[in-house]
């Protein structure tokens, strides 16, 4: 146990763990705890301002100043420096950082009073911020979203010079800084205030239950229960994706977390490296998905649409579970099709007894949901309860595992402490790279409120798409994908959402078609988090390939071929916002306003919709693989593309065959899927003796 409780306080001190976000710093002597301090301050200030009544803009420069601090003390200028040595130029950055961030806090009454009427002391302040936020993104994230900021701060100065269907009439360098950095527009924007009142907090009620132990025990759980079934371990690995997802919304952290333990497994029974790691990555990236937890740009969903972060987990609902049903479905195609059998039982931990033994990390995540849907409180006060559970839990749950095997009581009460305070430390580890990404980001946000460039996308993206709306969806997955190779999913999500979901809205109106305002942000969120496994730049997948051994890019390219099923499903709910449990806008009302959209509430027809999407998406998936049941030829893979669009749009069919009842329109496609499995399902007593893939498929 000591060595153990060495090794963690070790893990802990190292601040800068090569993490997925980029290179760490492991410095020793004083800097060492310097950094511990500043972390386990600002998780403690976070748990502080979560019940305060601390105003909002100085929280989030309060905030801001512990990121942009931590950024220069864990994080290196380059790899390539020595990760054991803290510069004394590295000290000094950090400490003007955080003193810029820190500014508002201190001359908050100051800055108020001179609204437009900037100082030179504000102007320099304002100058040095932005530049060490700049390198301080560069060094946390990569360069991608510190050259898409600068970009877009020439953009502003450099109106004029712009092409005709771009210019505007530019700002001056004074008005630029006095609107990102004095105002709530631009750096301490929503996203943000998002960062500082929400993400933080769920940031570490995830390191607090992965402190517990609760992502082991997922894993231990979900390869107990499915290891047994064709391709066991797969679909293991996917359903510990899913479990740890709820908890980590990193897709890369869930790969490094669950990999480490299924892509050996996949590979022992019989998948490819190059598959067994592609599983991985497409479990993970759709981690993200997962409510209740889904990732740091799912707050600012409901901030950016002034909704409630329970309304956006309804939302997302069936399309996280249908999309994680189709990669199970997925994972038993590619078993089948290569004639691969399940880890047998007796080599597997018992189901009920890895249940019980871990029941008790579930209860933080009940705590969360009980919060948010029965009290109907805050996410705030949700993330809040859940961390105090989650605490209460890792104190008591050493001393009473000691009590029960009759062991000292003392040991067990610190280690239990210990790891409170590692949780919290890798709380504030983990929150690093979001904060810097979310004040970045807002550059981008300031910048389009500064210029108007919503306006002149609009203008330029309906001239690329003749003004049609499926063009315009096509381009912005592209743009998506593109920006998601170097930015992370939140600040994709927030350069994405800020330039095109407008625009989405805009045209749809001009189409014909009324779209609630978060299905327009959902299909950004859903492209960001697929730009993970995107080759050539998936970072998930090149963890996934680092562990797996494979190539990085052929890892990359098959787990995006997984992750089609994923990327089907935004384009249906914008056309179908029944998925989304929306029926439609109220007569009269407006797409953005959370007050006009019509929930279904129907629990019947929720089933309804529920089942026809699912057997939608495996209808795709069968398709895309080439797999139902046995071999599917060409003829038949078009004919399950047309019968999954049927059930991804019953209305259509429905429209011909003259159903008006809702709950009956969803049976027709489903009719016509059941038929098509049936007359497979019969054939399978059959098989083509000459195709050795069908005959082990039939025999399995």
């Amino acid at each position: 146990m000591m060595k153990q409780r060495e090794a963690d306080e070790s893990a802990t001190l190292d601040m800068t763990t090569e993490e997925h976000e980029g290179g760490g710093r492991k410095p020793s002597g004083a800097a060492r705890y310097l950094v511990v301090v500043i972390a386990l301050g600002w998780s403690l200030f976070q748990l502080w301002f979560a019940q305060a009544t601390l105003n909002d803009t100085l929280a989030r420069s309060v905030h801001l100043a512990f990121a942009m601090a931590l950024a220069y003390l864990a994080f290196p200028i380059s790899h390539r420096a020595d990760s054991t040595r803290l510069p004394w130029w590295d000290l000094l950055l950090a400490l003007l950082a955080g003193m810029g961030a820190l500014y508002l806090f201190l001359d908050y009454e100051g800055i108020a009073m001179r609204p437009g009427l900037p100082l030179e002391r504000d102007l320099l302040f304002g100058v040095v911020t932005m530049v060490l936020l700049m390198e301080a993104t560069r060094r946390t994230l990569g360069p991608a979203l510190a050259v898409i900021g600068l970009l877009f701060l020439l953009y502003a100065h450099f109106g004029p010079y712009m092409p005709s269907l771009l210019a505007h009439r530019g700002a001056s360098l004074n008005k630029i800084i006095s609107h990102m950095y004095l105002t709530t527009e631009g750096i301490f924007g929503v996203p943000l205030r998002v960062s500082t009142s929400f993400v933080f907090l769920f940031v570490l009620f995830g390191a607090m239950l992965e402190r517990a132990g609760a992502g082991r025990y997922f894993i231990q759980l979900a390869y107990a229960i499915l290891g047994g079934l064709r391709g066991g371990p797969a679909k293991a690995a996917v359903a510990a994706s899913g479990l740890t997802g709820m908890i980590s919304g990193s897709s890369i952290a869930n790969t490094v977390t669950t990999g480490t333990f299924t892509i050996p497994l996949m590979k022992k029974v019989g998948f490819t490296p190059e598959k067994a790691a592609a599983v991985e990555v497409a479990a993970s990236t759709n981690g993200q998905l997962m409510p209740p937890i889904m990732g740091a740009a799912a707050f600012i969903i409901a901030e950016f649409l002034g909704i409630a972060y329970l309304d956006v987990i309804k939302a997302a609902f069936i399309p996280a579970i249908v999309s994680y049903m189709g990669l199970f479905y997925v994972v038993h195609l590619e078993a089948s099709k290569l004639g691969l059998s399940g880890t047998p039982r007796s080599q597997l931990p018992s189901r009920w007894k890895t249940l019980i033994e871990g029941l008790h990390h579930l209860i933080p995540v009940a705590v969360l949901i009980y919060t948010l849907a029965v009290l109907e409180q805050s996410a705030t006060q949700a993330a809040f309860n859940a961390i105090l559970t989650a605490m209460t839990i890792i104190a008591i749950q050493h001393p009473l595992y000691a009590a029960i095997h009759k062991q000292p009581l003392l040991p067990a009460l610190r280690r239990g402490m210990e790891d409170i305070y590692h949780g919290l430390i890798n709380g504030a580890r983990h929150m690093v790279p979001i904060g810097i990404a979310t004040a970045a980001a807002g550059i981008v946000v300031g910048t389009v409120t500064l210029t108007g460039l919503g306006q002149r996308l609009l203008e330029l993206i309906e001239l690329l798409s003749m003004g049609h709306l499926i063009p315009a969806l096509l381009l912005t997955a592209l743009t998506s994908l593109i920006l998601g190779m170097g930015l992370p999913t939140t600040a994709n999500y927030i350069v994405m959402a800020t330039l095109t979901a407008p625009i989405i809205l805009e045209l749809g109106a001009s189409n014909g078609l009324l779209i609630p305002a978060i299905a327009a942000h959902m299909f950004v969120f859903y492209f960001g988090i697929l730009a993970d496994d995107t080759p050539p730049v998936g970072l998930a997948a090149y963890a996934a390939a680092g562990i797996a051994r494979s190539n990085p890019i052929q890892t990359g390219i098959q787990g995006f071929t997984y992750d089609m099923r994923t990327a089907i499903l935004p384009f249906m709910f914008l056309l179908n916002t029944d998925l989304l449990l929306i029926e439609g806008v109220k007569p009269g009302g407006f797409a953005a306003s959370a007050s006009d959209w019509i929930w279904i509430e129907d629990p019947w027809l929720m089933l309804a919709i529920f089942a026809t999407a699912m057997l939608g998406m495996f209808a795709f998936v069968s398709a895309v693989m080439g797999w139902n049941i046995r071999r599917a030829k060409w003829p038949e893979r078009a004919l399950l593309l047309v019968i999954s669009f049927g059930l991804f749009r019953p209305d259509l069919l429905a429209e011909l065959l003259n159903i008006t009842e809702k709950r009956l329109m969803w049976l027709p496609p489903i009719l016509i899927y059941g038929a098509l499995a049936l007359f497979k399902w019969r054939g399978t007593h059959q098989p083509d003796r000459d195709d050795p893939l069908k005959a082990a498929t039939c025999e399995a």
